[in-house]
């Protein structure tokens, strides 16, 4: 049996987060809002808590304010029971004060804090920009039970989507016999496909399919130790490579739904796919359940309201408004005669009071929120944006990359920042 106070859950924070900017303009990907009310990091978290697994490092250092004070905020673990969510920024120490160079990097640098957990501890390497759910512990037995080294989530994916993903190819037993970054080549491809046994197991059995590297890893501590007695800087592209041949490296097939948030466009339709009738990502299983800070919210409040596939959150005040499939996050507040039409809106962080009001309207500046008669396409609205009456926003006859005043252009979707103002008649 599994002890599962010897898992130890590392999840990295990620880079800058360029390909999420503008989103990760003032705080890092892993607190990057998520359906409404979540962030990112939950996820990850929410997966290892519901797996049994409460000894949790995240490993960040780009805009970390934000993350800080959430995780703070929402994991909050009993006395007794040694569980933890602890924040390991980079740091200067007596053996340097370089940011960290990469995944591996990140790891080996804070190695003097893994190292106390013992030499029989395993190590699970998780990513923070990830949307799926998925028991570790199946991943952690299937690790113990085959004898690997090291053990890679692998996620199958029809051959003829491959080639911007690392591949791995298997035999029959799951040991990876060899990897491939990115395959262009046909031929190539054609031979890292999977074998009839373990076509077997998938739910489609007429697909070619390639296993995927999920970038989630457990590691035996002695492998640790070893793969961080070098230099390399990321487990991806060079630590579990380098292992190859001199480890026993084994997969795990994951089939469930699994989207790597890492950019723009995979972020937009990510949110939005969960205003389906059945959605990829299940928020409303019980047994898996997706934690996040308590904000002690009154429900939403919505009056005249034509509505078609959306979510929206709690603290929500709508009216006479027609949205479509948008998703609306905490706190939002829509005036009258505005239309959504495939909208993200994060919502806001507090509640304006009547005093704050009236200064609005005093100087002019656009309350809280979407001001009246708006029509908003294709878009995401960060957290406290104000926008005014009669806007205009959509991203049709913009180059991709175009910036305006607190707007900004990235895949097509236009992207209200964080704190932006958007004065009344304004049309973009």
């Amino acid at each position: 049996m599994v002890n599962l106070q010897k898992v130890i859950s590392i999840i990295m924070g990620g880079g800058r987060g360029t390909r999420l900017y503008p989103l990760t303009k003032s705080r890092c990907k892993p607190a990057v809002p998520l359906a409404g009310k979540y962030r990112l990091v939950d996820i990850p978290i929410s997966n290892c808590l519901n797996s049994g697994l409460d000894r949790i490092y995240l490993l960040s250092q780009f805009n970390t304010a934000s993350l800080h004070k959430h995780i703070q905020q929402t994991y909050k673990f009993d006395a007794f029971g040694g569980g933890f969510v602890d924040i390991l920024a980079a740091e200067q120490t007596d053996s340097g004060g370089n940011w960290y160079q990469g995944t591996a990097d990140a790891v080996r640098k804070n190695m003097h804090h893994f190292e106390r957990h013992g030499d029989d501890a395993l190590f699970l390497i998780l990513s923070g920009d990830q949307l799926y759910q998925m028991d570790f512990r199946n991943l952690i037995t299937r690790h113990i039970e085959s004898g690997a080294d090291v053990t890679i989530a692998a996620k199958p994916m029809p051959k003829s989507v491959v080639s911007d993903l690392g591949v791995m190819q298997v035999d029959d037993n799951l040991d990876i016999l060899r990897f491939a970054e990115k395959p262009k080549d046909p031929a190539l491809i054609d031979s890292l496909v999977v074998g009839d046994k373990i076509k077997e197991t998938l739910p489609d059995k007429s697909t070619d399919y390639c296993l995927a590297s999920m970038g989630i890893y457990v590691f035996s501590a002695a492998v640790m130790e070893e793969a961080m007695s070098g230099s390399e800087m990321d487990f991806g592209k060079e630590i579990i490579p380098g292992l190859l041949g001199k480890r026993k490296l084994g997969a795990y097939i994951f089939n469930g739904y699994w989207e790597d948030i890492g950019t723009i466009s995979s972020f937009f339709e990510a949110n939005l796919a969960l205003t389906d009738d059945v959605p990829p990502f299940n928020f409303y299983d019980q047994n898996k359940i997706v934690y996040t800070h308590s904000r002690f919210l009154p429900g939403a409040k919505i009056h005249n309201t034509k509505i078609n596939r959306c979510n929206i959150s709690d603290g929500c005040i709508i009216q006479d408004a027609d949205l479509n499939r948008s998703v609306i996050g905490v706190r939002s507040i829509i005036r009258s005669g505005t239309r959504f039409d495939n909208v993200i809106m994060m919502g806001a962080d507090f509640f304006e009071t009547t005093e704050e009001k009236e200064d609005c309207r005093k100087d002019g500046t656009p309350k809280i929120g979407i001001g009246k008669n708006c029509d908003i396409r294709r878009a995401i609205i960060d957290k406290n944006a104000r926008i005014g009456n009669n806007v205009r926003i959509s991203p049709d006859g913009k180059p991709d990359g175009w910036e305006g005043n607190n707007i900004n252009l990235r895949d097509g979707i236009i992207i209200v920042n964080k704190n932006a103002v958007i004065p009344n008649n304004t049309v973009i």
